[in-house]
């Protein structure tokens, strides 16, 4: 199993450690410490040894912070961890905060601390974020220090090693582009800029631009690396040499020069005291990188990472890839679906529903010779009142059985070496009451309403966002997250710059892959989510229209819950969209089912309404 079900984390420890903390502020010359979730490559999942804020405060959320001043702390988290983060912390000793609604340096204005000293790891906080807290701290005539080491680390006594993933080579057939094209793209992006070099933070842009990927972490396959890119000369890539084969370790020394990671701050400090103009992004690199160069004499050049928006538009090889593991995975989910139904309602436990799911993807993956390699993130599995918890993890403390009447929410993915899934379906677990079904048809409202759009050149996320709601805000509801999210390709199932949201602030073009997930969610009563992948494709004319529109392409196949459906509230134009959609399910998915009653499950779950 990728997946454990175990409770990794406790609050029972969380005052003792907030304690040695605190014991430690003078030291540090400090009056408060800030611990945000990230780690130093400011990534969304950690390895074990980053999981700072977790050891802390008992809180395992992928998002967060925590605010430890003399004599409180303050969780900060946003809507889809408000549920768990009271249940998995000691309310004794934290206090709670909507980082949405009131965001840390927000927070530090209106509080009143004269004069507080705020520490802080740069290493764990990017420039973007730095500038926030400085600014909200002046207000205070306070001062934000920034630590040389990360205060938790000299007081997390058992703490892990940093992972050795191995590092494979990723496919030319399914990245599409070779590295040194990409290479060479990168640095002309230098040249065109007036830089000397740039520098890749992001895991994930490394593992784009060099066509690699690893084993570092449970979810996302990137090795942990970073790389600076001249504008001429020699790259290098700073990763540690044992996750390397030799096959992997020649590849790469015909692109770059390869260096330890404990070698990274000496070469930014050369650097700089070169004199030399750094492109530095600053919402992805860790605040230390700037300050290492800056203070050694070099210039930072404020600009976004020159691979993420490439990475983000998908060549052809990456939709092709896409396109065959939504295939894979939809039979997967195909065959999940048909095994629930067929047991009895009230018998099956939200663990036993994740772990069939992995194992219909093992099985699925292995017989099209298409490996699952790991989930794409651990997977949301909730029946009745806990499918109203967001970002639900099932775990052995709060497993409970889907009793009949209730919907189970699953969202789940795999990552395949060629592509990235991720899928949500909230199923009937026998009758359903009706005021579920209504809920479940506005959600489905929402969701068809973005598959069908058609935009012109230059609309962003956030513009489209509300077409996702407009059913749900009719009706008095909404839901507290976004719409989609950017997914990579075999990389992380969260992927920036693009999302559908009410801060997708970039453009949507060609190539990239979003979620499509609205949701609703009744707390301590149910919840319900229907997630489709789509990928925006080029401009295409309409019938009767004076320009071309972009759209998008669904790329998930699965049947969606035909018996949570008021058909009298679907109007026609929605009608023949589920059922074309259910008609290319049923024909794309049922050659790849072997097994003659899942093929008569799938027929009976797409027949037209």
């Amino acid at each position: 199993m990728f997946q454990s079900f175990e409770v990794l984390s406790s609050p029972d420890q969380a005052a003792d450690r907030v304690a040695r903390l605190r014991a430690g502020f003078a030291a540090n010359g400090v009056t408060a410490i800030a611990v945000p979730r990230s780690d130093e490559y400011l990534g969304e999942y950690v390895p074990a040894c980053a999981e700072r804020l977790a050891w802390l405060t008992g809180y395992t959320g992928s998002a967060g912070l925590v605010l430890v001043l003399a004599d409180k702390a303050h969780v900060f988290v946003d809507g889809r961890y408000t549920n768990q983060v009271r249940a998995q912390t000691d309310p004794a000793v934290f206090q709670y905060e909507n980082s949405v609604s009131t965001s840390l340096p927000a927070f530090l204005e209106a509080s009143g601390l004269t004069g507080l000293r705020l520490g802080i790891d740069p290493w764990t906080w990017p420039s973007s974020e730095v500038a926030r807290l400085q600014t909200a701290l002046e207000t205070l005539e306070g001062e934000l220090v920034l630590l040389d080491h990360n205060p938790i680390d000299r007081i997390w006594d058992d703490r892990p090693q940093p992972p050795l993933g191995r590092v494979a080579l990723q496919p030319l057939r399914f990245a599409g582009t070779p590295a040194q094209d990409k290479l060479t793209r990168m640095a002309e992006t230098v040249s065109k800029a007036g830089a000397d070099a740039v520098i890749l933070a992001d895991p994930s842009s490394v593992a784009w631009v060099f066509n690699i990927r690893g084993e570092d972490l449970p979810s996302t396959p990137h090795p942990l690396s970073r790389a600076i890119i001249p504008a001429d000369g020699r790259p290098l890539l700073f990763i540690d040499k044992r996750k390397t084969a030799s096959e992997t370790e020649a590849y790469l020394t015909k692109l770059a020069d390869l260096q330890p990671p404990s070698g990274f701050d000496d070469t930014l400090r050369a650097l700089g005291a070169s004199g030399a103009r750094v492109m530095v992004d600053p919402g992805v690199a860790p605040h230390a990188v700037s300050m290492l160069i800056e203070k050694s004499g070099g210039t930072v050049l404020t600009a976004p990472d020159p691979a993420r928006l490439p990475r983000a538009c998908k060549n052809q090889a990456e939709l092709d890839g896409s396109a065959e593991v939504h295939r894979l995975d939809g039979a997967a989910m195909v065959r999940f679906l048909a095994w629930l139904d067929a047991q009895e309602p009230g018998t099956v436990d939200e663990i036993t529903a994740a772990s069939r799911l992995e194992q219909f993807r093992r099985q699925t993956g292995e017989a099209m010779q298409m490996p699952l390699k790991a989930l794409s993130f651990d997977s949301i599995s909730g029946g009745g009142p806990n499918a109203a918890i967001i970002h639900y993890r099932v775990n052995t403390k709060t497993n409970r059985q889907i009793q009949p009447g209730e919907m189970l929410l699953i969202d789940s993915g795999g990552q395949y070496v060629a592509g990235t899934t991720d899928i949500t379906r909230t199923i009937a677990v026998g009758k359903v009451p009706q005021e579920q079904k209504r809920f479940f048809t506005l959600v489905l409202k929402g969701m068809i309403a973005i598959s069908c759009l058609r935009f012109p050149e230059g609309t962003r996320g956030l513009d489209i966002d509300p077409f996702a709601r407009i059913a749900l805000w009719q009706a008095g509801a909404d839901f507290a997250h976004g719409t989609g999210h950017g997914v990579g390709s075999y990389l992380s199932v969260h992927e920036g710059p693009q999302s559908i949201s009410r801060r997708g602030s970039q453009e949507l073009l060609p190539g990239m892959i979003l979620s499509n997930e609205p949701g609703y969610y009744r707390d301590g009563a149910f919840g319900i989510r229907i997630e489709n992948l789509v990928s925006v494709h080029g401009p295409k004319p309409i019938a009767g229209g004076d320009r071309p529109m972009l759209g998008f392409e669904t790329l998930t196949l699965c049947p969606i819950d035909r018996r949570l459906i008021l058909k009298d509230r679907l109007d026609q134009a929605e009608t023949e969209w589920l059922n074309d959609y259910h008609a290319r399910v049923r024909q794309e998915l049922t050659p790849l089912l072997t097994d003659d009653a899942e093929r008569k499950w799938l027929e009976r779950a797409t027949e037209p309404l």
